[in-house]
């Protein structure tokens, strides 16, 4: 081998070297949350850490509003969360950006009444006990149902627990009725009835959604990475669409979400189809993050804000949720994708 040629190669060697032991270095921590979803199975699979060759800490929480205080004290830079938590840190200056709709919650969280607690119908809700984790999707669908049957703030117990306090309370017969996602949700309605859904409510004007939100600034200094990882996400929820029907209790992917969330493989095929998981296309226009303050995910975000205001859970409403929306990463992959199909 010329020498010249023999040095390019242990040149480009060494490089190459370097660059896979700095991506060794790196390490990010990102929230997840115990809902049923098809990027579970990505998780378990390790699959973000093959693509980037980075080090990833999963940490699972139960409620979005702590994934949100995570991120406002950096121990996460990544965090999943419901629009409601989401709408609360941005009005309180948390500096990250929505940049994935995880999930459209549509049927997937629902109020759920205690058989022989006496509640036939909404109206019946009033003096009742009735649990949500305080500042999520499922207590502002309480609050606004509460508010659509006339009941007033006291005349219904809301009480503030986890999901799995839910279902532990539940059990002692502690509630009357609970607003909440799987799995406590699946473990509720085994002795009780769904009264109403977010699907419902979101048809009375007040949508919801699970989104994905990252830290401002890591997202500046690693777009890569964000790229990667919403390509991995989107190939988890296209694999699922392709495949619902083999989506059983004993298959791999549903038994890799119960290792993942502590969920029971019995129920959750039931409990994923409860929601809908938006495509590359449809994150991008303006039904979600697309569309500026007109976009889908802007709007919800603006009506969950002035709502959490109104009954005097957040302090300060900004004038325009749209800056704190970013479909950006979503194009990129798009191109990527597009170029790689050439």
């Amino acid at each position: 081998m010329p020498r010249f040629l023999g040095r390019a190669f242990v040149l480009a060697t060494l490089l190459l070297v370097a660059g896979s032991a700095r991506a060794k270095d790196k390490e990010v921590t990102i929230a997840y949350q115990d809902m049923w979803n098809p990027w579970r199975v990505s998780i378990a699979s390790g699959e973000l850490e093959k693509a980037t060759g980075w080090k990833i800490n999963w940490r699972l929480f139960t409620g979005g509003a702590d994934v949100i205080r995570a991120l406002a004290s950096g121990d996460v830079a990544i965090g999943e969360a419901g629009s409601s938590p989401i709408a609360a840190g941005l009005s309180q200056g948390i500096d990250v950006e929505l940049f994935w709709i995880l999930e459209d919650i549509a049927s997937a969280e629902a109020l759920v009444v205690r058989n022989g607690s006496g509640i036939t119908e909404p109206r019946d809700l009033r003096g009742k006990r009735i649990a949500t984790p305080f500042v999520s999707t499922s207590h502002y669908h309480l609050l606004f149902a509460l508010e659509q049957f006339g009941i007033r703030p006291g005349e219904a117990q809301v009480v503030n627990l986890r999901p799995p306090e839910i279902a532990a309370a539940w059990e002692r017969g502690d509630i009357d009725a609970a607003f909440v996602w799987d799995p406590a949700l699946s473990r509720i309605q085994k002795t009780g009835k769904v009264l109403l859904t977010s699907g419902l409510l979101s048809g009375w004007g007040k949508p919801t959604f699970d989104g994905i939100v990252v830290s401002r600034k890591f997202a500046r200094e690693n777009p890569e990475f964000v790229v990667a990882f919403v390509k991995a996400i989107a190939s988890a929820d296209e694999r699922y669409r392709q495949s619902v029907a083999s989506w059983t209790a004993g298959s791999a992917e549903v038994k890799a979400i119960a290792k993942v969330t502590g969920g029971k493989p019995e129920d959750i095929p039931a409990g994923v189809a409860l929601y809908r998981f938006p495509t590359l296309q449809e994150q991008a226009s303006p039904r979600w993050l697309g569309g500026g303050k007109d976009g889908g995910a802007a709007r919800a975000l603006g009506f969950t804000a002035q709502f959490l205001k109104d009954q005097g859970r957040i302090q300060q409403f900004l004038p325009d949720y749209s800056t704190f929306v970013n479909p950006e990463w979503i194009r990129r992959a798009q191109g990527e994708a597009k170029s790689a199909a050439r």
